[in-house]
């Protein structure tokens, strides 16, 4: 039985939920997610738990905030003036915005007053504990 390992290219079917079971994403209808172990192309938790598994083998794993999208930061919610930002936003609204480096930054809007508009740059998923239920499909480098 071949069993997934660092640095193989692996497909898996995924459905991730919050601990309480709301589900915020998954793969199923789709392609499943192709990715290289140990590249860093998922989460750190998720990454490190698909190994050893085998092809066809059906997971439950837990992974903490840490290990998922991490914490949420304090220092990523900023409050600006409203001019900062595009007329016509809402709470939920997406935004990007480039730094002085050049770097982007995506926000979501979370608060908004007459004066002022609250943006989050912290991803959506941060300080939550996550549940994944995985399956793997393939390894198409084994």
């Amino acid at each position: 039985m071949t069993e997934v390992k660092n640095g193989d290219v692996v497909r898996m079917h995924y459905t991730a939920k919050l601990t309480d079971g709301t589900a915020v994403e998954s793969s199923q209808g789709r392609e499943p997610l192709e990715f290289k172990v140990g590249a860093g192309q998922i989460i750190p938790g998720l990454d490190r738990e698909i190994s050893g598994m085998a092809i066809g083998e059906m997971n439950t794993v837990a992974i903490p905030a840490e290990e998922a999208y991490g914490r949420h930061d304090d220092a990523q919610v900023q409050s600006v003036p409203r001019s900062a930002v595009p007329e016509g936003v809402e709470i939920g609204t997406k935004l990007q915005a480039t730094t002085a480096d050049g770097r982007h930054m995506a926000f979501t809007v979370t608060g908004i007053d007459d004066e002022r508009v609250t943006v989050d740059g912290n991803h959506p998923l941060a300080g939550q504990d996550l549940v994944f239920d995985v399956t793997v499909v393939e390894i198409v480098n084994p």
